[in-house]
């Protein structure tokens, strides 16, 4: 299925829609005998009268025209409009339709859609970053990763790119972070991020490699003073 084709099928619709309305108000008023050049006349006036009260329809019909022909998204794109973040369902003359995370419908007027993130333009990054113990063997778990990348990439078929070994992203108080990226669709981003953590902690568990909880090291104020006594008597 063609998402510009549907873009573009959606245009027309709207365009048809508004023009039949238009053509069938005047045939209907033919019918009752009002006389055509005074029918294009009304419609001028009616048009200028329009032409101050409408400036925001006729904003919105322009930049609907604008992002279709400039192909800033289409029906299918995942795009960001300030802090909302959806799919696009619909593109008509006057709004565009997204669809959201929780599959709710939001509305936008075509004018109102400015600095828009088209993140379905190329191809999205899935991160998957897992933590190893301090006294587990770097270099062993590296080796793992990478001789097993090539069979994680024919299981996850939506991985466009990928998967690749990035390396030690961090040196964290109970454990080293290391991280995983794969390139793919934007629309299978989470998908290939969850299959990709599940993927990884299947293959650690094969491996007994741990990945450590955090711990934190609890003194009791007892044996702190009673450690201090024994070395007071030492000395």
């Amino acid at each position: 299925k063609s998402f510009r084709g549907t873009t573009i099928a959606n245009l027309v619709n709207s365009v048809i829609k508004y023009l039949s309305v238009i053509i069938a108000v005047f045939l209907i008023l033919s019918a009752w005998g009002v006389q055509t050049p005074t029918l294009l006349a009304g419609a001028g006036i009616i048009g200028l009268a329009l032409s101050f009260g409408a400036q925001s329809l006729i904003e919105d019909i322009f930049s609907g025209l604008f992002i279709i022909f400039e192909k800033q998204y289409m029906v299918g794109d995942v795009v960001e409009v300030g802090d909302f973040r959806g799919v696009v369902q619909e593109i008509s003359l006057r709004v565009t339709k997204f669809e959201d995370i929780n599959g709710d419908t939001k509305i936008i007027n075509n004018s109102d859609i400015r600095g828009a993130i088209n993140s379905s333009s190329s191809l999205s990054k899935a991160v998957c970053e897992v933590a190893i113990s301090y006294d587990e063997d770097l270099e062993r778990v590296e080796k793992i990763i990478n001789d097993n990348l090539p069979v994680i990439k024919e299981r996850l078929p939506k991985i466009a790119e990928g998967p690749f070994y990035m390396g030690v992203q961090t040196l964290a108080d109970s454990a080293v972070i290391l991280r995983i990226i794969a390139m793919c669709n934007e629309n299978h981003r989470f998908a290939v991020i969850r299959e990709l953590n599940r993927e990884v902690k299947l293959l650690f568990d094969k491996n007994k490699i741990e990945i450590p909880f955090p711990q934190i090291v609890v003194h009791n104020k007892k044996d702190l003073l009673d450690n201090e006594k024994q070395e007071e008597i030492k000395e």
